[in-house]
């Protein structure tokens, strides 16, 4: 049994197929399924899946009830295993694991379990501001003016700054600090993040760097995720803005003026420098760094470790140091290895 997020009741395959997109025999929508597991960890109870050819072998002597597989994979599922087939394995699985584990797809509070409970030692300076049940846990600071939505969590020891405003089902977590914010609804901040403090501005004199007030804001829009110990600025003129649904992993830093699109992801230990423009839909690969003012296309991917310099179009792959079209990129990368292949040779 998972000690910190049990599985919820079980399941009919046919709902949670019909609920991922995938598809199954008749015959076997009926089956109960309890939980997902890895394949050669699941038992006859467990839903499995296949991402590709290299776990075949795994298929091929797996214990689960059933596994979601690409249709290709049919000849091998094993008797007594029941085929979910879909185009796209990993994310029907993850999709049916929050079927399975719902707790595990919201942080739940930390010290508080009912809607509308206060901590005694939390400090509340407009308390009539806050929309009923929410949840304020133990030494949180909320200022004058903050405005708060329905079913909201406050974790432990949160600092709110006058005047933010926070939407409805948000949960912001442990030690996080937050100020010159509009947060909208259903938005998840892991412990620790910094949201909507000074940007990075700095003018240089004579007599050294002279600091450049900041006075924009943060604006997070709706069913936002941003991940542990995270740093947004706030704007110096135009806002920051984290678009809707956007998912940033742990220790991103976002200066100020960055606006991203829709629906973008931003992997861990990126650092993205002030003004620069994301368009909906864009993904960046871990570690990677972008320059000040630059314009990432809609749909564009950039791959891990990489450094950006300048625009990237619309849809397009890169990569590398400074970052290229990725298939350029590779190109250099070969020739660059031929030639130091070559050199050897030739002084030995």
């Amino acid at each position: 049994m998972n000690r910190f997020f049990p599985p919820a009741e079980p399941q009919q395959l046919g709902h949670v197929a019909d609920a991922v997109g995938a598809t199954v025999d008749a015959s076997a929508r009926e089956r109960i399924m309890s939980d997902v597991m890895p394949l050669d960890s699941a038992g006859p109870e467990h839903i499995s899946f296949v991402r590709d050819a290299k776990r075949r072998k795994d298929l091929e002597t797996t214990k689960a009830g059933a596994v979601f597989i690409d249709e290709r994979f049919l000849p091998v599922v094993p008797e007594g295993c029941v085929p979910l087939v879909t185009k796209h394995a990993s994310n029907a699985f993850g999709l049916a694991a929050g079927m399975f584990h719902p707790s595990a797809m919201r942080p739940r509070p930390l010290t508080s379990r009912s809607g509308g409970e206060i901590a005694a030692s939390a400090i509340i300076e407009d308390p009539e501001s806050l929309e009923a049940n929410v949840i304020v846990e133990a030494y949180a600071v909320i200022s004058r003016g903050v405005e708060i939505g329905r079913g909201s969590v406050i974790g432990p020891n949160v600092v709110i700054g006058p005047g933010c405003t926070i939407g409805r089902n948000s949960v912001i977590g442990a030690n996080t600090t937050i100020q010159c914010a509009h947060i909208g609804d259903r938005v998840i901040i892991h412990p620790g993040c910094r949201i909507g403090q000074d940007g990075f501005g700095l003018a240089r004199t004579p007599d050294g760097y002279r600091k450049v007030p900041q006075v924009g804001a943060v604006v997070i829009q709706d069913d936002v995720e941003i991940g542990a110990n995270s740093c947004i600025d706030r704007g110096s003129r135009r806002d920051t803005v984290i678009g809707k649904g956007t998912k940033v992993d742990n220790l991103v830093q976002i200066a100020h003026n960055v606006v991203t699109g829709c629906h973008c992801v931003i992997a861990g230990t990126t650092g993205i420098a002030g003004s620069v423009t994301l368009g909906d839909y864009v993904t960046l690969g871990g570690g990677v760094g972008i320059r000040d003012g630059v314009t990432i296309g809609t749909g564009a991917q950039i791959a891990g470790h990489s450094a950006v310099s300048e625009n990237v179009p619309e849809n397009a792959t890169w990569g590398g140091t400074p970052a290229m079209d990725a298939m350029e990129w590779l190109k250099e990368r070969r020739a660059l290895l031929r030639l130091i292949r070559n050199a050897t040779t030739s002084n030995s």
